[in-house]
């Protein structure tokens, strides 16, 4: 009865959510995620945080369009598109609040991000992944501050030259103040919500980037079949880990960013739009554009990559197998054979081709660092069999780890796919409207 009891709660905080203690690497990103209002921790901080997402997500973009639309004012401060623009931009920040949200509230930022994990990496994964993790504010920063001063800048410009033409209450200069103000905050909160949500997700993938490239050492010691086997299925759990998690996210970005650049095309190409097309009317329209669209690159780009990483170790893998078999022959058929038939045959086994192409020139096409892996076979001749070594390529090339969304692995093909489809969309919609 003791022991039963026991299990249970062994069971119960190993699925609970982890603690993350206030002084370790998640220190900023915990103080980051406080300030953004998205810490759901205790039913305080989820009221603010609700209602942190009603004020500037739906409220001040839907004051902002119906109120401060100035009908009245000249052709360069009416806002013909506010209306695309204000949907996009709140209609992709609900989708990551709404992912954020049940992402800490559920998992905590530590299991979330996979530190809890850390101990069983080696030192190289541990140092290269907190470096990445102080890197990624920064490249948080990079995407939103200059798209923000770009934004602040035309938002200065409309409020100090058309103050006297919007609505206001009391003093006209301080309701111009309040109002440009909240709707920089608005515009603020709602692209770095997005951003964030999209930099964490490059920041797991890096992880289990490091964590192929480390799994790829295998090859070049002593290893046994069944512990690669078995860190090969641990790497793959965590790559359906998180897929599960970030494919809601995936796809509804996908399909909200679509629609809003063809709602986007559509306004901009039919009959009598062209006299609205100068900075002042649409300038804000690029400037939504050009973040929705960054945003969804970082995702595609994370994922395509990972996937592209773990199938490099399978070809890596695959030139192992022939590499040494191909040397176990040459040292079968000497007199005396070796335990090294490197050293015996004189020869190492670079990936490169035999017409000598320099490690320079294959970085320059853009390879994976895998692929041009020199294989060291010092091991792999005296200690695995040829049976081992084909039964752990035929299982690395049938189970093939990456990233995927509702079964569709997310690769270069489906970039592929997805460019396609949308260059196909496009063209019929420019085929209705400026009938090319």
């Amino acid at each position: 009865m003791r022991n039963d009891g026991r299990e249970a709660l062994l069971n119960r905080n190993k699925l609970g959510r982890c603690v993350s203690h206030k002084q370790d690497e998640l220190k900023s990103f915990r103080s980051y995620i406080w300030w953004m209002c998205v810490d759901q921790s205790n039913a305080w901080k989820a009221c603010i945080s609700w209602s942190i997402f009603i004020l500037f997500g739906i409220v001040v973009p839907a004051i902002s369009h119906f109120v401060f639309a100035c009908a009245i004012c000249d052709g360069k401060h009416k806002r013909p598109y506010d209306c695309v623009v204000q949907l996009s931009l709140s209609s992709v920040a609900t989708v990551s609040f709404l992912c954020l949200s049940w992402f800490v509230r559920k998992f905590g930022l530590r299991r979330f991000l996979f530190f809890d994990k850390l101990y069983n990496e080696s030192e190289t994964v541990r140092r290269e992944y907190t470096e990445q993790l102080n890197r990624s504010l920064k490249l948080l920063c990079i995407f939103v501050m200059p798209c923000f001063a770009a934004e602040s800048a035309y938002k200065i410009w409309w409020y100090a030259s058309e103050a006297t033409q919007i609505p206001f209450l009391g003093n006209v200069y301080m309701s111009a103040a309040i109002a440009c103000s909240l709707e920089l905050c608005s515009w603020l909160y709602r692209t770095t919500v997005f951003f964030l949500v999209c930099v964490l997700f490059r920041l797991i993938c890096y992880l289990q980037i490091l964590r192929l490239q480390d799994f790829a050492t295998v090859f070049q010691v002593e290893s046994d079949v069944g512990s690669v086997l078995s860190e090969h299925l641990r790497i793959r759990r965590h790559l359906t880990i998180i897929s599960h998690r970030y494919r809601g996210f995936i796809l509804w970005s996908l399909i909200l960013v679509t629609g809003s650049q063809f709602a986007l095309l559509l306004i901009t190409t039919r009959s009598g739009a062209t006299a609205n097309l100068d900075v002042y009317r649409s300038g804000e329209l690029a400037l939504c554009s050009i973040t929705l669209v960054t945003g969804v690159l970082i995702l595609l780009r994370s994922a395509t990559k990972i996937t592209h990483k773990a199938q490099a170790v399978t070809c890596l893998a695959t030139k192992w197998h022939v590499c040494a078999t191909l040397d176990s022959f040459d040292a079968n058929e000497g007199d005396s054979p070796t335990t090294n038939p490197i050293a015996a045959n004189g020869r190492v086994f670079p990936v490169a081709s035999s017409s000598g192409d320099s490690d320079s020139d294959l970085a320059s096409d853009d390879q994976d660092e895998l692929e041009n892996a020199k294989l060291d076979l010092s091991y792999s001749y005296s200690t695995i069999s040829y049976q081992k070594r084909q039964a752990l390529v035929t299982y690395l090339e049938n189970n093939r780890a990456g990233i995927t969304i509702y079964g569709f692995t997310f690769d270069r093909t489906t970039l592929h796919t997805i460019f396609m489809l949308e260059l196909s969309l496009i063209l019929w919609l420019l085929g209705k409207t400026v009938g090319i």
